[in-house]
């Protein structure tokens, strides 16, 4: 919660380039760990969605490698029970890639929301990325956090990010 008692939502992109308008959706954007003692200048997160997620950091989230602020972050997210929810926007061949496969499962397993695949919104061809960037469906990791199972349900009463 924040100062004012409202939840916190962290929105956390990587390098996907349907993450290039991100601050457009939230400020401040934050990239880089701070200084152990400069003040924070985010509350904690109640729940975090990332999306677009990489296929390169989902392996590395599932392996517990936490070198850039964002997997840093999703890490502590997991360790810590809070909701999260994961997007990738990849490749359908990425997608398919046996250790990204892997990297998803485990997620899941863990207690992390991951929507993917053809059921959920189209996996696009190799190249053809830019293509489908304005087809990604935000609004469905907002919908999907709303009804994540370690939500404290008091925040799922709280109205929609406005995008």
């Amino acid at each position: 919660m924040n100062d004012h008692g409202q939840p916190v939502l962290y929105a956390i992109v990587t390098g996907s380039p349907a993450a290039r308008d991100i601050g457009k959706l939230v400020d401040p954007v934050r990239h880089q760990y701070k200084e152990p003692d400069a003040p924070d200048v985010l509350p904690p997160a109640d729940a975090m969605v990332v999306a677009p997620i990489t296929c390169n950091s989902l392996a590395k989230w599932a392996a517990g490698i936490s070198g850039t602020l964002p997997l840093g972050l999703l890490v502590e997210a997991v360790g810590k029970r809070r909701p999260v929810v994961a997007m990738p926007f990849s490749n359908r061949a990425q997608i398919n890639f046996p250790a990204i496969r892997e990297a998803m499962t485990k997620l899941i397993t863990w207690g992390v929301t991951v929507l993917v695949g053809d059921d959920v919104y189209e996996q696009h061809q190799s190249a053809t990325g830019d293509d489908y960037i304005h087809l990604f469906p935000w609004d469905l990791a907002w919908q999907a956090l709303l009804h994540h199972p370690w939500l404290d349900p008091s925040l799922s009463r709280s109205p929609s990010p406005k995008a």
